[in-house]
Formats: C-alpha cells, structure tokens, sequence
C-alpha cells in the first residue's frame, strides 16, 4: 500500500472559490444528492403535503366548530372532523421529522464516501492542496451541514405552500383581508435579497478560516514532542490561532447581516398580522364574516405571517450551499495520475523495470530530468543521491503513485501509464520509512494488502521480516490492537516489511524502509528477507553505505539523472560518490564499509 508523505508543517487549506461559485456548486451536488435519494425525498414530500394540508384544514374546522356552537347544530361532527386534522397533522409531524433525519443521514453518508474516495485517490499532491486540517473540517462540518439539506428544503416549500394557501382562504373568507397580507410581501423579498448580497461571502470565509486553524493544529500534534523540547508552545499558540481574528470578523459580519434583516422581519410580521386581524374586525361589524370566519382569519394569517420563520431556514439552507461547495471543490479536483482509458493487461514476467527519459515536476521544480534507468529483471538495485536528488519520487513514479510529465515508466515491456492502477499497484509492492499502522489489528496492518490472508502466511511474512519475535511477545500477539501495541519506530518497520513481503509482487520497492533499524538488526533483517526477495526485483532507496554495498547494483542520482549505474565496491573508489552519504552512527562516509569490496547477492 502507498503512504502518504508526512505534510510539511505550516500548512493552510487552500483558499476557496468565490462564493457565488461556491455556492453555485453546492446547489450542483445537492441536486445531484436529490436525484440519488430522489424515491426518499418524494416519500418526505408526500408526508409534508400531508402536514401542510392538515395544517390548513384545522382552521376551517375549528371555525366550523365555533359556528356549530353558536348554532347548536353539527357540533359533534364539527369536533369529530376537528380532531381528525389534529391527528393528521400531529402523525404527519412525526414521520417528516424521522424520515428527513434518516434522508439527510444517508446523504451525509454519501457525500462522506465520495469525499473520502476522492481524496485517496488524489494521493499525495492531493495533500498539498488539501491538507489534513482542511479535509477533516470538510469532512466533518461541511459534509455533515448538508444533513439538513431535504428537511430544510421540504421545510421551506411546505412553509411557502402553507403561506400561499393561507393567503387564498383570507382570500376566500374576504378579498380585502388578503389585499392588506399582500402589501407586506415586497418589503420581505427586499430584505432577504439584501441577506444574500451580504452574507454568501462571510459563510465561506468562516468555514475556511475553520478549516485553517484545524490544519494549523494537526500540525503541532505531529511536531508536539519537538514543540515541547525547543519550549515553543506559547509561540505555537499564537501561529495556530493567527485566524482567528479573520475567523471573528467574519461571524461578526454573518451575525450582522442576519441581524439587519431579522429585525426588520420579525417588525413586519406582527405589523401584519394587527393589520389584518383590524380589517376583519371591521368587517365582522359590518357583518360580511362571521365569528368562525374572523376566528379562521387569525389563524390563517398566524399562518401566513410564519413565512417570516422562513429566513431562518433559509439561512440554514445557505449553510448547506456552502459546505455542500466544499465539499463539490475536493471532489472536482482533478488527480495528477489518471487510469487509462483503454487498460492493457501487464504480461506475466519477472519484473524487468525500464525508465526512459523520465521528466517529473513539482512546486515549479524539475525533479527528475529526463532520467533514464534500466533494471534487470531479479536484480536488488539501490538508489543513492543526496537529499533532493529525487530518489522518493522516482519510486514512487514506477507505481504511478506520482505523474510523470514526461517520459515512459516500462515494467516487463508495458507502459505502467497503459496498465490498469489496481492491477500496477498488486505487481509493485511498497515499504516506506513510516509504515502507517492501517489495520485493526497487526495481523490486519500485515495483511492489509491481502485481507484474505490466513494466519500461516501472516507469520511467514512477519518472520521473513524479522518481526515475528517482538509480535508474538505482544500482550494477544498477531490479535493485539494497534492502538494497544507499543512498537518502536524500527519495530513499526519490519511490519511495513512484512506487509510488502505478504503482497507477493513482481517487484519490490523499499523507500526507506530500514532507515529505524540499527545496522545489526537491518543486516538481520535482509538476510531474513533474502528467501522473499529472492525471483522478485527490488528498488531499495539507501542512506547507509552498509545497504548500498548489498545490492547487485547502485543506482547513483544526482540533479534529478542517473549519474551511474554500477556495484557499490566499484563506484565507492570515487570521492564524490562516498560525500554522498550522511555519517551514521559508527560509519562515517569516510570508513571501512561491511561488503563494500565484495557486494552480496541479490536481496
């Protein structure tokens, strides 16, 4: 399995689109939500016509109900159907609330999964765009907004419906009554049309100062031990909340905009209501309604004037937009290492691995400049270069876990651009300097590649990689939890190895991956590993000249090229070549190397 890069500390998440955009886009995924779930949401909406009609029946009923009183007749049918609305409405109330719950969880679930797919398989230059702060926040907070997404909606067309057919009955009992409701329509318009204007662009700036805080703090959890050592935490402190201000004066600017038209709302709706409950009252003196029709004008207009509770919704509803945007920003988010369009089948083979002029870029730097590099089939080679010379990238381009711009990356004959990526991923097998403890359990981290996998093989794989020892000492052995297994950084290693070992791969590529170990336990460890890599060609990225001198051959890279190809014993006589290595504990550049006259086999 590929790991992903350790993020550089500092980060922030990368600044969104604008907001008109962003929410241009939200709205794109909510309708594509509602036409996933669209049998759900025409379930909901037939509970909330159900609801809406009760609603404006109970009225008319009660107002039969008064009438039947004062005139002694059909009372207790008028309380009969009174009650039957009442009910109606009350069962109608409760299945909306629980289906819009479960319809808005299963859309949260699938925004979740698609952003977390997407995410994948944007892979390592995904992380640089998105790091982990920001991805968490839209994870978390912006998936999960969306939740409310088919209530808030029903909610709003429901509270429209009803206002609509509050406005008809007032109409229907007196046109005079609706004239006066209606003159309170534009100014509400006006003010919810002036909400939007203000606030789309605050909602965005305080989730993704949110996001930014969050990314600032996973970053001081990676560095805490060395926060605590160098006695920087009041300055970490300070980096981490440096938002906060933005994150404070864009709440203020949401809460203002809010503010000014929820007051001028909440004034219209009472003024409207006292407006219209007067002219019924006059209009009952002048006996053109009745009692039960001006008690059924109150309530239609109490009806009509909670179209105001509608800027609550609809600023839930903006909410939705914005994070819905967010989310839609990762998952349109192009991934630098596409699957072919037509794959071709890799043939069987022994794992003959050929670069050719190979160009990959990052950060506007060139990486690797048209390198070439042939590796003969069941061959160890080892890549040395100093630090930036682009050893980790050109690993990662045999796997396709990086793009190459320019250039082919050939595995037994085949462009690795032309094989299907499931398929490249089981024929090369990685092992990187940081395993990631992926996995319930360490027989799970080992088998991670293979699920399938029965205990025998896990052991087999756990031995070649001289981790068995240490794992069946543990408290359940290969059953312990991970969260549960002290290991120590090499120990964490050799389960990387055995997890590559277990993968049964073509070809073997360790990024690293013995860099924790001491020099006694790696030689312990590659003599372990022999029998595994043995049929099997292997890329092993060395810092100790110690790893170099076991390898058939040493892939020599400097400024992005292939400097050389030869033994380690042969290319050790130049100055140059031994400068490269960083002083080890007890093996300075300088020194005497084990092997280095005489490199072993293949391993």
């Amino acid at each position: 399995m590929p790991e992903p890069e350790p993020e550089p500390a500092g980060g922030s998440p990368p600044l969104a689109g604008p907001p008109a955009a962003l929410r241009r886009d939200g709205r794109r995924l909510l309708r594509a939500a509602a036409r996933r779930f669209r049998a759900l949401l025409v379930l909901l909406a037939a509970v909330t016509a159900v609801r809406v009609a009760a609603m404006l029946a109970t009225p008319v009923m009660l107002g039969r109900a008064i009438d039947a009183v004062r005139g002694g007749r059909g009372l207790a049918a008028a309380i009969a159907g009174l009650a039957l609305v009442l009910l109606a409405a009350a069962l109608a109330d409760a299945a909306e609330e629980l289906l819009g719950t479960y319809c808005g969880s299963r859309i949260t679930a699938w925004l979740r999964h698609r952003l977390i797919g997407r995410v994948l398989e944007l892979g390592v230059p995904g992380r640089r765009r998105f790091p982990a702060g920001d991805v968490l926040s839209r994870l978390t907070e912006s998936a999960g907004g969306p939740a409310a997404f088919p209530a808030l909606l029903l909610s709003g067309a429901a509270a429209l419906v009803t206002t609509a057919g509050a406005v008809i009955a007032l109409a229907l009992i007196d046109w005079t009554l609706a004239l006066v409701f209606a003159l309170g329509v534009p100014p509400a318009v006006l003010a919810l049309r002036m909400f939007v204007a203000k606030a789309g662009e605050p909602f965005a700036d305080y989730q993704r100062h949110q996001a930014e805080i969050g990314t600032r703090l996973l970053d001081a959890r990676q560095g805490a031990r060395t926060i605590r050592a160098s006695g920087t935490a009041a300055r970490e402190i300070r980096r981490i909340l440096r938002p906060l201000p933005s994150l404070a004066a864009a709440g203020r600017l949401t809460w203002d905009a809010q503010g000014q038209v929820g007051w001028r709302l909440a004034l219209l709706a009472p003024l409207l209501q006292i407006a219209v409950v007067g002219v019924a009252g006059v209009r009952l003196a002048t006996g053109d309604v009745t009692a039960g029709e001006l008690v059924a004008a109150a309530s239609y207009t109490s009806m009509a004037v909670g179209a105001a509770a509608l800027f609550d919704t609809f600023v839930a509803l903006l909410n939705c937009e914005v994070g819905a945007g967010r989310v839609a920003e990762v998952l349109d988010a192009e991934p630098s290492v596409r699957p072919p369009a037509r794959p071709v089948p890799l043939p069987d083979g022994p794992g003959a691995l050929r670069l050719r002029g190979v160009t990959v870029r990052s950060g506007g730097r060139t990486v690797l400049d048209r390198l070439d590099l042939a590796v003969p089939p069941r061959t160890a080679v080892a890549v040395v270069g100093t630090s930036g010379s682009g050893k980790s990238v050109l690993v990662a381009a045999v796997a396709r876990l990086v793009a190459v711009d320019e250039g082919r990356v050939e595995l037994d004959g085949v462009d690795a651009a032309d094989v299907a990526l499931p398929e490249l991923r089981r024929a090369v097998a990685y092992a990187f300097e940081r395993p990631a403890p992926l996995g319930a359990t360490v027989h799970d981290m080992i088998a991670y590649a293979r699920p399938g996998a029965g205990r025998a093989e896990v052991r087999r794989a756990a031995r070649a990689a001289a981790a068995d020892g240490f794992v069946r000492a543990l408290p359940a052995g290969y059953d312990t939890p991970l969260a549960e297994a002290p290991m120590s950084g090499g120990e964490l290693q050799r389960l990387g190895l055995a997890r590559a070992a277990l993968a049964d791969a073509r070809l073997l590529v360790l990024d690293d991956a013995t860099s924790s170990l001491d020099t006694a336990t790696e030689m312990r460890v590659t003599r372990a590993l022999r029998e595994v890599l043995a049929g099997r060609t292997s890329l092993v990225v060395a810092r100790r000249p110690a790893t170099a001198a076991r390898a058939d051959l040493v892939a020599w890279l400097d400024a992005g090229r292939v400097r050389a190809l030869a033994p380690h014993a042969e290319l050790w006589a130049d100055a140059r070549y031994r400068a490269v290595f960083a002083a080890e504990p007890g093996e300075p550049p300088g020194a005497p190397v084990p092997y280095a006259a005489a490199p072993g086999p293949a391993t």
